[in-house]
């Protein structure tokens, strides 16, 4: 009978077929022998690594951090010492190392100087620098210089104690959180209570009450009225527990920017995306790179990149415009500390530009600064005219070569730097932020991912070029509208106390030009001012695409420092006592080598930075080369770079070939066969993918912030029209759809970490779940209709009891007061929230509608149904595109159900007026229900009507002929003739005597 020690230090034989995993160098190989090394979490690592841990003395396991067992260490240990002369005496032996002599070339410095074939030279001096290191801090440090190092190279209780030693008082928090005040909170929760009870207690009435005479009527209602209150619950509780939060930029910068010594700021890299300029004006996006680069951050701080990515020369020429405006224009804002920083907006503002302005030159400057502006803006005209119509040879650029984008579809990567510490200085000799155009190669035979592909191919390339540990996002029509909006977002992520686990600070979107009434709820007020303060009481708000600055390492696919290992189930073949279980069934070998391919992505790559007892450099050395590369991609500058918690271009990195390796990053094929778009990056799959990327990085542990400063953050446009508007929601309605119909799914998504928060997850849920709505409420605004025409009604109003009376009344009333103290603590207006209201209704009845049916054929047959949209001339005037109309199947939904509620409302009427004075109170039910829809839908009569009533004549032909169907249908039921019982005729028939004699 074997012993404790002897059965703990057992090697597992690998299953038939399938490979064993080493969770430290993640290799794999039915030779390999594994072992588990921990019993705590079960933790496999093979003969080769645990050698390698002896070795350099570490006793604790590579996941949980608990000590391995020390009978299982000595015995390591002795095995070790009697094999350790052999390996020394032959490093290259492949029968004592194994599959694993690639990874020990890695680690070992008598491999890399025997064995100069296997790795890459940078990844060698990196690995010989890091143990340079290593004994040089094993000699000479002591336990205070320890103790200034990385904070998560410390215990956490051992830090706090040394630092309340040499620091009675704990840095001042850089930012504080307001929570809502009580008198208006805890109403709000007892309302929100009261509203769910009695919803109960209404559904209970409901159900037990059916209508007799229309009883299929009154199951449809229910059915509606049960996924409205169920939708209700989703979008309602995760704003259980809104906050509001405040910067202090002052201690920021006294904090980081001390007198007479350089910034200690982090650096940022901004991206901003654009595909085709004829649709996203290059003038827009010159204003948007000129808000950027005169933001007020350190120059030296900040990089803006911009993605081309339809390789169009007009964008380039422009963006070389642009680059020789700022130099008059970033100086120029500086020195007069103007906001906004765009020059489009600076000066189209009507305001008083004199006030709190005390310099003489000012106003000479500023005429100046215009006049440069509008010739700067028709030169960009001139290109924009010269682009209109293509040559047929193609565009050529000043030295007579073909432009490289003449194919958008099929060209080579493109990088251009301009300004920055070697370009170009400004007009009075300072250094300029660095800007960078970007356009990543595209072949046919590569499917890119739109945006998401975009913003991946500039993250690799801003890590080889810059690698700023920050990261803005921002769309090319959203300029800098504050110049300390990166400063705001510092307070947070630069705060030790919350910034380590901060994925992204997320702004709310603001936007410029939008009529006074805001009539197709473009502001989205109640969305940005209420839900997202309610997520920001949980674990953060939702990424919106635009206006947010990431941590870096939150898109390389790390977990949050702070946070434990993912948590893992116990081998598949043992039961809970390390017995083989017998009732557990076996998997099938292809099940079981997926799940460790999966244990070993979680174990070396998503949990790199949660070993709390390794140092930064050896936690690094866990990972081989190889696997690395199976998760970034082949370039080693910038693999290296991901390894930088703090940034920085790598110092093993030649200069001179930095281009050459940012082109190689933005090819066609470098994404092949890696985790870019999968787990790490934005995520593919989804026309939002947003909201994708934000929920994978919450379901790791992340959490995000929400900042509001008093003057908004960033500013864009907004579609004015209806028909574009109505496409921006189908457009968003179909990524939730794409969502749904995904295996990133919040339904069934990211329950094994359990780090995703039950309140997090509804919010989630209710993102991918809204668009189905549209199916209810299309029957529930088509019931009034039918309501009318018919006679019936959905509640039996003759057998109506107090009771019912009362959980109408009270379900009304709670309705009322949650949106009144929701407007109360949110500020939001009631003109808001009713335009929301409006165009929730329209939206669901039109975009999300047609969303679903194209997610589904998406889905079961790759069908891309597209919708035609034709402009009309709009008239020269302010808001001008407001009254735009364009073709659209969206614009037919909506307008044959005002038609059918009106035709609906006059039958009622008529009906009562032939019944008499009886009919009145039935009446007034049905047709409250009937204005109640068309009150929902009027700001779409009104955009379908245009200025001068120019409804297109297409859309007025098929609304009448779906409103004449249930026309129809209405004659064929006549509820005017009265139904007279034939039994009640035959007697009286019989009575007559119609005997004729002559």
């Amino acid at each position: 009978m074997k012993s404790e020690t002897e059965t703990e230090t057992n090697m597992m034989e690998p299953e038939h077929g399938v490979p064993a995993v080493c969770n430290s160098c993640g290799e794999h190989d039915n030779t390999v022998e594994v072992f588990v090394a921990c019993h705590v979490c079960n933790c496999s690592i093979c003969k080769a690594c645990a050698d390698l841990e002896i070795k350099e003395g570490q006793k604790l396991c590579l996941r949980c951090g608990a000590p391995y067992a020390e009978n299982s260490v000595d015995d390591a240990e002795l095995k070790e010492s009697g094999n350790q002369s052999t390996m020394a005496a032959h490093p290259n032996n492949s029968q004592d190392v194994g599959h694993h002599s690639r990874r020990i070339s890695n680690m070992s410095s008598v491999d890399i100087e025997t064995n100069d074939e296997s790795g890459h030279p940078i990844w060698k001096n990196r690995v010989e620098s890091w143990k340079d290191k290593k004994n040089k801090k094993k000699k000479a440090a002591t336990k205070a210089e320890i103790l200034t190092e990385k904070d998560d190279q410390v215990p956490s209780e051992q830090q706090m104690g040394e630092e309340e030693k040499q620091s009675p008082e704990a840095p001042e928090a850089l930012s504080s959180v307001i929570p809502i005040p009580p008198n208006q909170i805890k109403p709000y929760r007892v309302v929100v209570i009261t509203r769910l009870i009695i919803l109960a207690l209404f559904f209970y009435y409901r159900i037990t009450h059916p209508v007799d005479g229309a009883y299929g009527l009154w199951l449809t209602s229910i059915i509606c009225e049960i996924w409205f209150a169920l939708s209700w619950i989703l979008d309602q509780f995760p704003k259980w527990s809104p906050i509001n939060r405040v910067t202090y930029i002052d201690k920021l910068s006294a904090r980081f920017e001390k007198e007479g010594e350089p910034s200690q700021l982090a650096s940022v890299d901004v991206f901003v995306s654009t595909v085709d300029p004829m649709k996203e004006p290059p003038l827009i996006t010159a204003n948007t790179v000129l808000s950027i680069l005169a933001m007020d951050y350190p120059v030296d701080k900040v990089c803006c990149y911009l993605s081309d990515d339809g390789a169009s020369m007009l964008s380039f020429e422009s963006l070389v415009e642009t680059a020789d405006f700022a130099r008059k224009w970033v100086p120029f804002c500086k020195k007069f500390a103007i906001e906004p920083r765009t020059p489009e907006y600076y000066f189209a503002q009507k305001f008083d530009y004199l006030k709190d302005k005390v310099q003489p030159s000012f106003v000479k400057e500023r005429r100046a600064i215009k006049r440069d502006y509008e010739e700067f803006r028709v030169r960009i005209n001139a290109l924009v005219a010269k682009a209109q119509k293509k040559p047929e040879e193609g565009w050529t650029m000043q030295d007579g070569r073909p432009w490289p984008g003449n194919d958008s579809n099929n060209h080579t990567g493109m990088i251009q730097v301009f300004l920055g510490h070697s370009g170009a200085h400004d007009v009075e000799g300072n250094e300029l932020p660095r800007l960078v155009y970007v356009s990543r190669e595209k072949r046919p035979v590569y499917r890119h991912h739109k945006k998401a592909g975009a913003e991946n191919a500039l993250i690799r390339v801003s890590a080889v070029l810059t690698n700023a540990p920050y990261i803005l996002n921002l769309d090319c029509d959203h300029y800098v509208n504050n110049c300390k909006a990166v400063r705001e977002a510092m307070c947070f992520l630069m705060d030790p106390q919350v910034g380590r686990d901060v994925c992204y600070v997320q702004f709310p979107n603001r936007f410029d030009g939008i009529d006074r009434s805001d009539r197709y709820a473009n502001r989205n007020t109640v969305f940005f001012d209420i839900n997202m303060k309610g997520l920001d009481g949980i674990q953060g708000p939702v990424y919106v695409g635009t206006g947010c600055v990431f941590n870096r390492q939150a898109l390389y696919g790390y977990g949050p420092p702070s946070l434990p290992g993912l948590p893992t189930a116990p081998p598949p073949s043992r039961s809970w006592f390390g017995k083989r279980s017998s009732k557990e069934p076996s998997k099938d070998p292809s099940e079981v080598y997926r799940d460790a391919k999966q244990e070993e992505l979680d174990a070396g790559i998503f949990n790199l930075k949660e070993i709390e007892n390794y140092d930064q450099n050896e936690r690094s050395l866990l990972i081989s080369q190889m696997s690395l590369e199976r998760t970034f991609g082949t370039s080693s500058v910038f693999i290296e770079s991901t390894l930088t918690e703090n940034g920085g271009v790598p110092e093993s990195a030649d200069p001179s070939t930095l281009i050459k390796e940012a082109i190689h990053v933005i090819s066609c094929g470098y994404e092949q066969k890696t985790s870019w778009g999968r787990e790490i990056g934005w995520i593919y799959g989804s026309v939002t993918e947003d909201i994708l990327t934000g929920f994978k990085m919450h379901c790791r542990g992340w959490r995000s912030i929400y900042c509001m400063p008093l003057r908004p953050a960033f500013k864009g446009s907004v579609p004015l029209n209806l028909s574009d508007r109505l496409h921006q929601v189908l457009r968003w309605a179909l990524g939730s759809v794409e969502i749904f119909l995904s295996r990133h799914c919040p339904l069934w998504y990211g329950y094994a970490a359990g780090r995703l928060k039950w309140l997090q997850r509804l919010a989630y849920i209710n993102t991918v779940v809204y668009p189905f709505t549209s199916f209810p409420l299309v029957v529930y605004c088509t019931i009034p209709a039918i309501c009318l025409l018919t006679g019936k009604f959905i509640v039996a109003t003759d057998t109506m009891t107090n009771l019912g009376n009362l959980l109408y009344l009270g379900l009304t009333t709670s309705i009322i007061l949650t949106n009144v103290i929701e407007m109360w603590w949110s500020g939001v207006s009631i003109q808001d929230w009713w335009r929301n209201e409006q165009f929730w209704v329209i939206g669901g009845v039109s975009s999300h509608l047609f969303a679903v049916f194209q997610g589904f054929l998406n889905l079961m047959g790759g069908i891309d149904t597209n919708f035609t949209v034709t402009a009309k001339a709009a008239d020269d005037i302010e808001f001008g595109d407001l009254y735009i109309v364009k073709w659209t199947t969206l614009l037919i939904p909506p307008t044959t159900l005002i038609i059918i509620n009106i035709v609906g409302i006059v039958a009622g009427f008529s009906d009562a007026l032939n019944k008499g004075i009886g009919a009145w109170g039935p009446l007034f039910g049905k047709n409250f229900f009937a204005f109640w829809v068309i009150s929902h839908l009027f700001p779409f009569m009104k955009g379908l009507m245009g200025r001068q009533n120019r409804t297109p004549t297409i859309v007025v032909l098929w609304s009448v002929l779906l409103a004449s169907v249930f026309s129809l249908i209405w004659v064929k039921i006549d509820p005017f003739v009265n139904k007279v019982d034939s039994s009640t005729i035959a007697p009286t028939c019989i009575a007559i005597d119609c005997d004729i004699t002559t």
